[in-house]
This record gives structure tokens, C-alpha cells and sequence, in this order.
């Protein structure tokens, strides 16, 4: 992938172990978030859900990378996220392979997300789950959001961006 590319130029394993091609996301609105099943803020996974149900309608995708970097707090198969995700959250939106978001075995789709979108003092490290990424129309990053900031806090960015 060129340096010049977008987000799209990206693919990534689903949670099945497929490969799925970003491409088909071209022209929507991504929100990108990694992901736990043991973390005090699993209930964003709710958020998440009503994020998606609100928007996939006008273009909008949130794709789900769980992530076992921090505290071991996913430490499941990809079966157990799934029936996890889908049984306590209603969880209905792509869920992808559990990946590394930090160091050498990080994908190439986080590493550009940590480096078109830093985080706090200009950090590229994510610093723990439910880091959250909004990901233009055009393919490139809008906003990176802290752990913290509610996945219905977003509304008003995405909004935004499903106008430009």
C-alpha cells in the first residue's frame, strides 16, 4: 500500500478469520474502535450498537477489532467475542480477528489510524481499549477519541461528516 492511499487500501481478518476488504467500505462514514470483553468499558459495546443502528442506513460502519494488549482483558477465542458481543449487546456490527495495537505486530490499518490521528502530547501509542477513530467518507482520519468519550458522543462529528 503507497503511502498516498487511504484507509480503504486496507484489509483485515474478520472475527471468522476472512479476509475482508476495507475497499467495500469506500464512501462511508468508519468509526474504528479496538475492543474488550473485560474492561470497564465493554458497556460502550451498547453505544456502539445504537451508533450503528442510527447510521448504517446513511452510510455509516463500525468495525470492531478486539485487542488483548491491555490487562488481558480479552482473552477469548473469536467464538467466544462473538457469542459474547452478540448475546449481552446485541452486537450487529463487523467484529474482526483480535489483533495487536501497539508494537511490532500491529497491522498496518493501526498503525496509519495512530499516525494520521495521535493522541494525547502527540502520542501514536493507544493507551487502552474502546479507542475510537472516525474515518472520513474520503478514507482519511478524521479524529481519534479517547477510551472515555462515549461511543453517542460522536454523533455530532459523524453528522458532520456524513455532510461534507
Amino acid at each position: 500500500m503507497s503511502a498516498a492511499g487511504t484507509i480503504y487500501d486496507f484489509s483485515a481478518d474478520s472475527l471468522a478469520g476472512a479476509p475482508v476488504d476495507l475497499g467495500q467500505y469506500r464512501g462511508q462514514v468508519l468509526l474504528i474502535v479496538n475492543t474488550a470483553s473485560k474492561c470497564g468499558f465493554t458497556p460502550q459495546y451498547k453505544g456502539l450498537e445504537q451508533v450503528y443502528e442510527r447510521f448504517k442506513d446513511r452510510g455509516v460502519v463500525v468495525l470492531g477489532f478486539p485487542c488483548n494488549q491491555f490487562g488481558s482483558q480479552e482473552p477469548g477465542t473469536a467464538d467466544d467475542i462473538g457469542s459474547f458481543c452478540e448475546k449481552n449487546f446485541g452486537v450487529t456490527f463487523p467484529l474482526f480477528a483480535k489483533i495487536d495495537v501497539n508494537g511490532s505486530a500491529t497491522p498496518p490499518l493501526f498503525a496509519r489510524l495512530k499516525k494520521e490521528a495521535r493522541g494525547l502530547l502527540g502520542s501514536e501509542a493507544i493507551k487502552w481499549n474502546f479507542t475510537k477513530f472516525l474515518v472520513r467518507k474520503d478514507g482519511s482520519v478524521f479524529q481519534r477519541y479517547a477510551p472515555s468519550t462515549a461511543p453517542l458522543d460522536l454523533v455530532a462529528d459523524i453528522e458532520k461528516l456524513l455532510a461534507e
